[in-house]
């Protein structure tokens, strides 16, 4: 068999062999080289696209990488036919509609660890620099005053963190404030091992009544919304110390100015915003600039030279894999997969998961004579994907016939023939 050649939906048609990426918001440029050496032409820009300008400009593109600010919604998904996958390069994924995407066949990846330590690093300088009050102390200086106290100033050792949200940010926190000689409570919904002497709380509010420091480290699923208001405010012990930052629409910020403000709360760091500027260099309001012992980063906590890195090598890697192999693992909107290549033709298909796809599929395969030399299948709620690789085939057809399937979302194919293009297919919505 001769060399393998990968053909992308829509670009025979509409582009001749170009194959091409879009990069915004910045991302870092080690991704750049790793998409070119997979074939693709890439569009790099630094500003995010509002919904129009985003439908025009993925015209003919296969891969598109994104950070916070560029919103991938189901009307962008139903107009970009040529749409293959695309690329968070951050950790948060709720900038995009993933399940119009996985019913378009658009493959969605994050970067879910690349950004951690970072993260952990600020919350920890945070924690630090609140409980000694820096920045008033910092602040009187710079308007020429020697504020010379120990008055509100502590240690953070022997103090209680309490972190809402024990997953890969959350953990490693509780590791290092651990270190720093903090006891630490923790609470998640979900069943998390405790690391260290770490304790898990049974209830938010037992968190909240026992932690000096609060730090919210959960995820950016819709129902998290709104997690930490008045309530959650009122809980928390007198003079403690609150932390955000994970997403800007979990908490009140109304509520935590009022706090702040009362002298209940002695400080609060704040990195995510409910509405945040597109750009650097665009006005910022809140009503929490100006207050004491706040703590004020716009969205940084991920945004080290060494994190950004990191994240560049890791999405693009993944978008590369998937486009040359068919991988989607750590994908996080399609079943997770990946089949060993052993060297023949590959046909990748994205499917409903229904009763009799397989067999239907296998069927196709030996009614064309093709011999399955690999195979793997696996689902996720109401998508399926099989990988086939497949040799010997000796007659034509059997994609037109994939392709028609009521079924079929997405068919790819990897194998040494000139393949017509593949849209998305009739199941695609």
């Amino acid at each position: 068999m001769g060399p393998i050649r990968l053909l992308l939906p829509g670009y025979v048609a509409h582009h001749g062999s170009v194959q091409r990426a879009l990069l915004l918001e910045n991302v870092h440029p080690t991704s750049v080289p790793i998409l070119e050496s997979a074939g693709y032409e890439v569009d790099y820009r630094k500003g995010a696209l509002d919904e129009d300008e985003l439908i025009a400009a993925l015209d003919g593109v296969q891969l598109l990488g994104i950070r916070s600010k560029t919103e991938v919604t189901a009307r962008v998904l139903s107009q970009a036919t040529d749409l293959v996958g695309v690329g968070a390069f951050s950790i948060g994924t709720n900038q995009i509609n993933l399940t119009a995407a996985a019913h378009r066949g658009v493959a969605v990846f994050n970067a879910p660890f690349s950004n951690t330590r970072s993260v952990v690093e600020l919350a920890i300088a945070e924690i630090i620099s609140l409980t000694r009050r820096m920045t008033e102390r910092d602040r009187a200086l710079h308007s020429g005053v020697w504020d010379k106290s120990a008055e509100g100033s502590h240690e953070v050792r022997g103090r209680t963190l309490g972190i809402v949200g024990y997953g890969n940010i959350g953990s490693q926190l509780s590791v290092l404030a651990e270190n720093l000689g903090m006891s630490v409570i923790f609470f998640d919904t979900a069943e998390k091992l405790s690391l260290g002497n770490a304790r898990r709380a049974e209830t938010l509010d037992e968190l909240l009544e026992t932690a000096d420091i609060v730090t919210l480290h959960v995820d950016g699923r819709s129902g998290n919304a709104g997690l930490f208001g008045a309530k959650q405010f009122a809980r928390m012990k007198q003079d403690a110390i609150f932390l955000n930052l994970c997403r800007g629409f979990v908490v009140d910020v109304d509520s935590l100015a009022e706090h702040i403000q009362s002298g209940h709360l002695s400080g609060a760091a704040v990195d995510v915003f409910p509405e945040e500027p597109k750009k650097r260099g665009d006005a910022f309001e809140s009503v929490l600039r100006g207050l004491p012992n706040v703590i004020l980063t716009p969205h940084v906590g991920g945004s080290t030279e060494e994190a950004q890195e990191s994240i560049g090598q890791f999405v693009a890697k993944k978008l590369s894999d998937y486009v040359s192999t068919g991988s989607t693992m750590l994908s996080v909107n399609l079943p997770n997969l990946q089949l060993e290549h052993t060297g023949v033709g590959r046909i990748k298909l994205l499917h409903r998961n229904v009763p009799g796809v397989l067999a239907t599929v296998n069927q196709i395969f030996a009614d064309h004579g093709a011999n399955i030399e690999g195979q793997m299948l696996a689902t996720r709620g109401d998508i399926g994907y099989v990988v086939t690789d497949i040799s010997d085939v000796t007659e034509r057809g059997a994609s037109k016939k994939l392709q028609a399937l009521d079924t079929t979302i997405r068919l790819r194919i990897r194998d040494a023939f000139e393949r017509p293009e593949f849209p998305p297919g009739p199941a695609a919505r």
